[in-house]
């Protein structure tokens, strides 16, 4: 049986696990603002879709290709949105790993060090897959902007795609 922990050990693994817990918030508040972003484009593809089906005839080729740039854009953000949590979830296992091995006196730093960068590359994907769906929606814009005032030159330093 373990000898008993005394406070200072205690202190000590909460001090090392405060930067995985502040990750855990950071996360939390990217996944906060990424399923904001799914809700607005499952909202846009929902309101298409009933314009589509209250229209009569074939259905109007910029409609049809508006709804398939939703639908790359819901698939990058819920790439975004389970890579974000598949992250999460990692650092929550390191925490677990911190708090166990200074309990069951064994050493975790290899495998804490491996999750933690397991972590960090899958959140890495993740603002990636966010960045494209942040892109789509920035060229989408740009399209319109377009229509909107055609000839004209793009603004904000936007180059014409």
């Amino acid at each position: 049986m373990p000898d008993l922990l005394v406070p200072t050990d205690i202190a000590h693994v909460i001090q090392i696990a405060i930067a995985p817990v502040f990750m855990l918030a950071g996360i939390g508040a990217l996944l906060n603002v990424m399923t904001n972003r799914l809700g607005r484009v499952v909202d846009r593809w929902r309101k298409m879709e009933k314009e589509l089906e209250a229209q009569e005839g074939a259905p109007c080729k910029e409609r049809i290709a508006h709804l398939t740039i939703l639908d790359r854009r819901m698939a990058h953000i819920n790439r975004a949105i389970a890579l974000s949590t598949l992250s999460a979830l990692l650092i929550c296992i390191v925490i677990i790993l911190l708090f166990t091995g200074q309990l069951l006196r064994f050493p975790v730093a290899s495998m804490v060090s491996i999750l933690f960068i397991a972590s960090m590359s899958v959140l890495v994907g993740s603002l990636l897959s966010f960045l494209l769906e942040i892109r789509i929606a920035s060229r989408m814009l740009r399209v319109a902007r377009t229509v909107l005032r055609p000839g004209a030159p793009p603004r904000h330093g936007h180059r014409k795609s």
